[in-house]
């Protein structure tokens, strides 16, 4: 009998023996917790400072103060971080993954190993420098509570080694004809098209003004905000367009260097029953999901980088669960803002099959919309109409008539692109839905997915012939709509995308008597 590899001695080892030893977690971590300590060191002494500073303490003292609270505030997280790996175990079965932890509360969590649908391993500078990884394993229920198991930390080897056989692979497995994606570094071009540009400078702003403002800095935050307000209301003509171009250029900056960090040494892989995608410059991020999880994909185009050519590709499928708390990425991401034509090959290659043309909806539709458009319109211009009489400045009761104008004219912007992106269509194994005009979103769902139908139609829907079709699924948002389909097309389009699903509840016309 061929032995097991070297690289997943330990974990093999634990198999054979039906697991009954519970493991420890890496004690590196004890490492990764006091460097990460010395930014809480940081603030806290330039807190301390700045009050013993106000009491008139020698620099001596202040130094040692600084110093007495930095090994206080090292020595607690050393503690702490101590007790809960001295307090957390996790063993591998043949049948389960088991995690014991808690320091006042017990907690014992265990999964099936034959319901793990994804297996997601992220480490951050600090925990690559220590050479750790946090685990994090997934099964295909986003709310149950203990349908995620989450290792903190575990050491590189382990961690590979546990995915490898939590996902039945072999650790020569390579990718299958190549990868699907790597990225090239032109795509970062697309990095400013997201509203990040226009406002990551001033939330950045803003959460400094909060922490140097929480940390005893207050005379000096408010005397740079009040002379900033005198500034911009001395010159208002030279401060407003500058304060809004110099906020632009470093929310551009700042969108290019976050698209470096998460997107840096991309690649998406199709391994044997499964895709794979690594990423991240910093902090690495490698999620592997089974390929029988997958329900289908989504091209999404928001507004500025639909215009400039550009697209991304999202997975739906179960099991991915939701970011973190404190996350704030899109876990179901496939791809980086790519060009649209690479991202529909990327999409059709991950799905199995080629998107058909899409078939467009009714002048209905269309009508709908500009409709909508002109009576938001007429209401904006209601509203102005009486507020010119309350208003005293006739410049100002002038200026105010482009709030309508602006907005009608956005309007039928708006219904213009919302009904030039809707279409649907029936493939050999998708359906495919396409509908928004800010974010447009074209949906390529596995018909086999589909759980069910939902069938509305508005008061308006339903004087023009209307409805939106709604496929129910397990996985991704729960459902996906056909918006502002005909009602015979609607229909025919969710009984022939699973047959048999909706006929008991459609009403056919009698056949002629003879």
């Amino acid at each position: 009998m061929t032995g097991p590899s070297s690289q997943g001695s330990a974990t093999h080892a634990a198999e054979e023996h039906g697991g009954a030893g519970w493991r420890r977690l890496a004690g590196r971590s004890l490492w990764a917790s006091a460097f990460k300590s010395l930014a809480i060191v940081a603030g806290a002494a330039a807190g301390l400072t700045r009050f013993l500073l106000g009491r008139d303490w020698a620099a001596g003292g202040i130094v040692a103060a600084c110093a007495g609270a930095a090994v206080l505030i090292v020595a607690a997280v050393l503690a702490y971080d101590a007790a809960r790996l001295r307090t957390t175990r996790w063993r591998l079965t043949r049948e389960r993954l088991e995690l014991r932890s808690g320091l006042t509360v017990r907690q014992h969590r265990s999964i099936p190993r034959d319901r793990v649908r994804s297996v997601d391993l992220r480490a951050d500078p600090v925990r690559r420098a220590f050479g750790l990884s946090v685990v994090k394993v997934g099964t295909g229920e986003h709310a149950a509570e203990g349908a995620e198991l989450v290792l903190d930390p575990l050491t590189r080897h382990d961690a590979e080694e546990l995915r490898r056989v939590l996902l039945h692979q072999e650790a020569d497995a390579v990718a299958v004809d190549g990868p699907l994606a790597e990225l090239r570094w032109s795509w970062i071009r697309y990095a400013p098209l997201s509203l990040w540009t226009f406002t990551g400078a001033a939330l950045v702003l803003g959460a400094l003004y909060k922490a140097l403002d929480s940390i005893g800095f207050k005379r000096l935050t408010t005397s740079a905000t009040a002379g900033l307000w005198d500034w911009v209301t001395a010159q208002p003509l030279v401060a407003v367009p500058l304060l809004l171009a110099v906020n632009t250029v470093a929310g551009a900056l700042g969108a290019v260097l976050l698209f470096a960090e998460s997107w840096g040494r991309y690649r998406l892989e199709r391994e044997p029953g499964r895709l794979r995608l690594r990423r991240g410059l910093l902090t690495t991020r490698s999620l592997t999901m089974e390929e029988r999880r997958l329900r289908g994909v989504e091209i999404s185009e928001p507004l500025l980088l639909r215009l400039a050519g550009g697209a991304r590709v999202k997975a739906i499928a179960t099991g991915l669960g939701k970011a973190a708390k404190d996350e704030t990425e899109d876990v179901a991401a496939l791809t980086p803002p790519l060009p649209r034509r690479l991202a529909g090959q990327i999409a059709a290659n991950v799905a199995g099959a080629r998107v058909p043309g899409l078939v467009a909806h009714p002048a209905a539709a269309r009508r709908r919309r500009v409709v909508r458009a002109l009576v938001t319109s007429a209401v904006l211009a209601a509203g102005t109409a009486a507020a010119s009489w309350a208003l005293p400045w006739p410049w100002l009761r002038a200026g105010i008539w482009l709030v309508p104008v602006a907005a009608l004219a956005a309007g039928l912007w708006l219904a213009a692109s919302g009904a030039g992106s809707l279409g649907h269509a029936l493939g050999g194994r998708h359906l495919v839905s396409r509908s928004g005009a800010v974010v447009r979103r074209t949906i390529a769902l596995d018909r086999r997915g589909i759980a069910g139908w939902t069938i509305t139609e508005s008061y308006v829907q339903r004087r023009s012939g209307l409805l939106t079709v709604s496929a129910t699924t397990a996985a991704g948002s729960g459902h996906y709509d056909v918006l502002d389909v005909g009602r015979g097309d609607g229909l025919d389009l969710a009984a022939h995308a699973v047959p048999g699903l909706l006929e008991p509840f459609l009403e056919r016309p009698a056949p002629a008597q003879q």
